[in-house]
């Protein structure tokens, strides 16, 4: 993978296609390989006459692992993709991020609107202002010595999902700090761009998406049907609506 130096950090990326670019950003503990290229969203954009944009945040898959907490706020991984945008000499791209890469995106949207032609948030709901309760839990289990200690489902579910990967887990341990930077509610309102919001009908992480759709002075909101937050992210639903929203905002 080619990679370019955000504010000097490293970061890897892939282009794939020709045509509309949009700017992927994966969900926490993956890579721009999990989450778009093996759920066959690259195949599924590139067919609809997009050029995806995937890279690898900060921390995560090729790009340059840090341990530093206070370097992991989403506003700053923002940066990050913007900046990749400018190294591409994208001057305006459309934007599709899920959980962790959702909350990058509103950030996005936010601080850089004349770069942003329409986001796509998934796994993501009111969650993205009311913030999440179980970080603890999670870097809990990314840092235990071994899975049988982590008795958590949800951290459960994070450790395994890690160490599938083979992630940096202190990389990632470092991340879920601060990361999860909560947006508030009159930054939400000042995205001005159209924003499709949607998550699963099972998902316990999100929120409710519809509420914070409601928040957008041009939001949408989609359900993806009998999905957790996990199930979600390829869905074939999920990439209909997407693909429909994406479509409409060209």
């Amino acid at each position: 993978m080619p990679s370019f130096l955000s504010d000097g950090i490293a970061i890897a990326y892939e282009v794939h296609g020709e045509g509309t670019p949009i700017l992927c950003i994966h969900g926490f503990g993956s890579s721009g390989k999990i989450n778009w290229i093996d759920t066959g969203w690259v195949q599924a954009l590139t067919e609809a006459g997009y050029q995806a944009i995937t890279f690898d945040n900060r921390g995560h898959g090729a790009s340059r692992k840090l341990y530093d907490t206070k370097l992991y706020f989403a506003h700053q991984m923002a940066e990050d993709a913007r900046n990749l945008l400018r190294h591409l000499e994208v001057e305006r791209a459309a934007v599709i991020g899920y959980s962790m890469g959702a909350r990058i995106a509103a950030f996005l949207a936010l601080n850089h609107p004349d770069a942003i032609s329409a986001s796509v948030w998934g796994g993501v709901g009111l969650n993205l202002i009311s913030g999440l309760a179980d970080s603890e839990t999670i870097i809990s289990a990314l840092t235990a010595d071994s899975l049988s200690e982590v008795k958590d489902r949800i951290g459960r579910q994070f450790r395994i999902f890690a160490d599938h990967n083979k992630a940096d887990r202190a990389a990632l341990a470092a991340c879920m700090v601060s990361s999860r930077e909560p947006m508030s509610e009159t930054q939400v309102r000042r995205i001005a761009g159209p924003v499709l919001v949607a998550a699963g009908a099972d998902d316990e992480m999100a929120g409710d998406p519809a509420a914070l759709a409601n928040l957008l002075p041009r939001g949408e909101a989609f359900t993806i049907d009998k999905r957790d937050h996990m199930r979600a992210t390829g869905d074939p639903q999920f990439k209909r609506a997407a693909l429909s929203f994406l479509d409409r905002h060209r």
